[in-house]
């Protein structure tokens, strides 16, 4: 390499979080617990990442106690006796292997086909019922099934905190439920959740205000966030940096430690007449950390592996002068991770050339 990663296994620190390197898994979804309940496969997977020199894990989306939170019996949830004892395991082996670790919170909202999931025969919700496209898939939500999800993600939160786990993220990205609140073609409302983008922030705005009043002035809560939606990739909530910063300080005032900037490609600048990414405006708005993410060390992003096009490894110079240059605190490696559970030994013992690069064909058997 022509840079070393030394700035990549530098210390994170924080009054509220610290972290022996910059490293990141990034959650994503496996659908291999059954029942929803998280198993020893799980914590071993988790476990090898950690042994891997992962220094803060974000499990997979991880769904609230909502009756249609999820799509797929097999997706984990985050309530029920059973699935939290099987995250209390995974905790323990990721700590025990050396790293720190979050779960994700989710709740799929209108994205969830009516139909599927733990119970298929009710309706999916979200703020206007209004899928990605703008079609009427689902229902509006009340302000009592507001109150509820609200409820639910704190239930959540609550139980990771017992559990010893080192903080939460918030899934509000990639057109969610959280993130359809945000996204003005989604959120169609005639009441306080919706109209400027501040005030299209207020459901997450009351999440997070909530959590924090039960878990205390010290536990970390990580907001996800994306422009894009899925399968709407051009989508914007903030056009400009102004209105980028109109979307963050709410969240900031609310409790928000760390955001989460989820791009399809980390490295593309976000506006123009700039170079800064995402994650770099998202920080030089906030002066909070920030989490880049998007096809890192590799050359073909998360969607478009899946279409067939096949993922080659990357160098991570640019990454790096980034990294250097603080435009950013931390970097979450999704696929390259899945590919190569030892991805970042591997980095940091310049050892790139013998990367397993991941290949969607194999999928299931790097699970």
């Amino acid at each position: 390499m022509a840079f070393t990663a030394d700035s990549l296994f530098t210390p994170f620190q924080n009054p509220k979080l610290n972290l022996k390197n910059r490293l990141v898994m990034a959650p994503m979804t496996r659908n291999h617990s059954p029942n929803g309940t998280p198993g020893q496969d799980v914590v071993e997977y988790y476990q090898r990442r950690a042994a891997g020199e992962v220094g803060l894990i974000i499990t997979e989306g991880t769904t609230v106690d909502h009756s249609v939170a999820s799509n797929d019996v097999n997706v984990p949830f985050f309530h029920g006796d059973a699935a939290l004892a099987g995250w209390g395991k995974v905790v323990e082996a990721v700590h025990t292997a050396g790293g720190k670790i979050c779960p994700q919170l989710w709740h799929m909202g209108a994205q969830r086909e009516s139909g599927t999931g733990p119970n298929p025969e009710l309706d999916s919700m979200g703020p206007s019922g209004l899928s990605t496209t703008g079609e009427q898939t689902a229902k509006a939500m009340t302000q009592h099934d507001i109150d509820d999800v609200i409820g639910a993600f704190v239930n959540a939160a609550i139980s990771a905190k017992a559990l010893n786990f080192d903080g939460i993220e918030l899934h509000g990205a990639h057109g969610y439920l959280l993130d359809q609140f945000f996204w003005a073609k989604q959120n169609k409302r005639n009441d306080k959740y919706a109209g400027s983008i501040a005030a299209r922030t207020r459901f997450v705005v009351e999440i997070v205000e909530a959590i924090r009043h039960e878990v205390g002035a010290n536990f970390p809560i990580i907001l996800r966030f994306s422009q894009f939606k899925i399968p709407v990739y051009d989508a914007k909530i903030a056009k400009t940096p102004k209105e980028l910063d109109e979307f963050i300080s709410p969240l900031i005032d609310a409790g928000v430690d760390i955001f989460h900037a989820s791009a399809r490609r980390f490295w593309e600048a976000e506006f123009a007449d700039s170079e800064l990414t995402l994650a770099g405006w998202a920080k030089k708005i906030s002066g909070k950390p920030t989490i880049a993410v998007g096809s890192v060390g590799l050359d073909v992003d998360f969607m478009s592996s899946f279409g067939g096009a096949e993922s080659k490894s990357t160098g991570i110079e640019n990454l790096l002068t980034r990294l250097d240059q603080e435009e950013f605190d931390l970097v979450a490696v999704g696929r390259a991770l899945i590919g190569d559970p030892n991805w970042g030994k591997k980095i940091h013992q310049g050892q790139e050339d013998s990367i397993t690069v991941f290949n969607p064909e194999n999928l299931q058997s790097l699970l």
